[in-house]
């Protein structure tokens, strides 16, 4: 059985064919004219037909070597956009990353600048969105979604958990009566809820066994950067988490209401993919950099609730319900 020509071969047979002449061919390839001349003998050898009409250094192709030629140039040009695309690839790479829309803009926005620095040659994309990815149909490596951890199909890995507990402006706090009882108390405040949150006033009040008049005056706001925005401007208390007011109660624009109350917390906040896209380079590298951004958070986190002096009570969420761990 003949061997099958080395590529060599074909390149120099197409590069011969589409410059005319072997001198012209061989100084394009940067290589001897009896190279060339020795490469296309060969591939005539073993392909057993004529490629070429040679009158004397012209050369022109036969029926055989113009079907040949054809089929070589897509060939080869093929085989080079390939190499430009890898060339390309190897140059520039790219994170598309989807992330729920307070998260992304209270928690992971100020840190993603300390992301690009340690990848400059990575191209970042960002959606914040409220509805999660359908990884089948649309181009994205990751999402990090507000919820339950309940993704079917999905690999869900916990980054992020809530400690939720009421906050207000240290302003709005000195117009209350922090003498009552903590149902009294909350009587005399507007309260905030963010209508999308795991845990709101009304799970934390039977939680905590606390009694209102029930004729309480409250807002009820789509987003919780909304919510903590209004917490803020002293419009009344939140029950919102540290994992997304942390600076703020870290510099007292925000300070908790009840403090003997422990802090409610549970895990929230998950990275979201198809357990193959694991494998991808950008989604390990993401997720090695999260982990070590949620580390430092964790490390604040705990300086804060020691400082408050306050108390911690975690939750777990069985059959969509929370429960005391």
């Amino acid at each position: 059985m003949a061997l099958t020509p080395n590529l060599n071969a074909y390149l120099y047979f197409e590069t011969v064919a589409r410059r005319g002449t072997i001198t012209r061919a061989a100084e394009e390839l940067s290589v001897s004219p009896s190279a060339v001349s020795q490469q296309v003998k060969l591939l005539e050898q073993r392909l057993g037909v004529k490629l070429f009409r040679r009158d004397g250094r012209v050369l022109s192709l036969t029926l055989e070597g113009e079907q040949l030629f054809q089929s070589s140039t897509t060939a080869l040009r093929l085989l080079r956009d390939a190499g430009r695309h890898l060339g390309k690839t190897r140059e520039t790479h790219r994170l598309n990353l989807r992330v729920t829309p307070s998260f992304g803009v209270r928690w992971l926005a100020p840190r993603l600048a300390d992301f690009v620095a340690q990848h400059p040659d990575w191209d970042l994309r960002v959606d914040a969105a409220p509805d999660p990815t359908d990884f089948e149909r649309e181009v994205m490596d990751l999402d990090i979604r507000y919820g339950t951890g309940d993704w079917q199909g999905l690999h869900a890995r916990a980054v992020v958990h809530d400690h939720v507990l009421p906050l207000c402006s240290p302003d709005y706090l000195a117009r209350l009566d922090t003498t009552q009882d903590p149902g009294a108390l909350l009587d005399q405040a507007r309260l905030i809820d963010s209508a999308r949150a795991l845990c709101q006033w009304d799970f934390w009040l039977t939680h905590y066994g606390i009694a209102t008049r029930g004729n309480r005056k409250s807002i009820l706001m789509d987003r919780s950067s909304m919510a903590l925005q209004l917490a803020l401007d002293g419009a009344g208390i939140v029950l919102e988490s540290l994992a997304l007011a942390l600076p703020e109660v870290a510099e007292n624009r925000l300070v908790p209401v009840l403090p003997a109350i422990p802090v409610l917390t549970f895990p929230s906040y998950w990275a979201i993919c198809p357990a193959r896209y694991l494998n991808r380079r950008a989604v390990r590298l993401f997720l090695t950099w999260l982990e070590q951004e949620v580390a430092a958070h964790s490390a604040q986190l705990d300086d804060v609730l020691a400082h408050h002096g306050l108390s911690v009570t975690e939750l777990t969420l069985e059959n969509g319900q929370f429960s005391p761990r």
